[in-house]
């Protein structure tokens, strides 16, 4: 049975406020490359300190690295001029017919420069390649970023998803300039009112 989505990373600013795309280059991620899992695992603690502090130390965010050298997994880099500017994971599931981005995080210091979206781009790609037709993940609302927080979304959890807004500047609305769907709500995941939103989109496959 497939594993439950796991939490993606906040995303670079919204399209409103980016600045001119930065050409980077996009790789696998070596499992040998110390300085590399070094410098993203920097990227991860301060890209997610502030909203969602999934992990909160560097040995933390360095074992969520090394997890995406397992199998099913992917593990993509971004760079410029040789140093790492963002990181994308993706998980197999679904027998392979989905895959889950799980996580993203982009540098903050160049967030705003495309460097998200190449990424994601890059990733629906990769797994695209492999066969998949989805490529999915799933965003928390921890800190009333949306109107999804802090409500009751029972009995219809999907009406309010119909209705949401982002007051909070939450990443949901990155994903969806990236092609992604708003596919449903876990009520409640993260604790009371807190909230994990689902999206989707169909791959270049698909």
């Amino acid at each position: 049975m497939p594993s439950p989505p796991r939490r993606a990373s906040p995303a670079p600013a919204s399209s409103a406020s980016r600045r001119p795309v930065s050409p980077v280059e996009i790789t696998d991620l070596s499992p040998d490359d110390e300085e590399a899992i070094a410098q993203i695992a920097r990227i991860i603690v301060e890209a997610f300190r502030d909203h969602t502090p999934s992990w909160p130390d560097l040995p933390s965010a360095e074992a969520e690295v090394r997890e995406s050298f397992g199998e099913d997994r992917l593990s993509r880099v971004a760079r410029d001029g040789g140093v790492v500017v963002g990181w994308v994971g993706g998980i197999s599931e679904y027998d392979g017919h989905a895959w889950e981005l799980h996580p993203l995080a982009v540098d903050p210091a160049r967030q705003g420069e495309g460097i998200g979206p190449a990424l994601v781009a890059d990733l629906e790609q990769q797994v695209a390649a492999l066969g998949a037709t989805t490529l999915y993940l799933g965003t928390d609302d921890e800190d009333g970023r949306t109107s999804l927080s802090d409500n009751d979304l029972y009995p219809d959890p999907l009406a309010p998803l119909a209705a949401i807004s982002n007051p909070g500047r939450h990443p949901y609305e990155f994903y969806l300039s990236c092609g992604f769907s708003l596919v449903g709500v876990i009520p409640d995941a993260n604790g009371p009112g807190k909230p994990d939103i689902l999206m989707a989109k169909r791959t270049s496959k698909g």
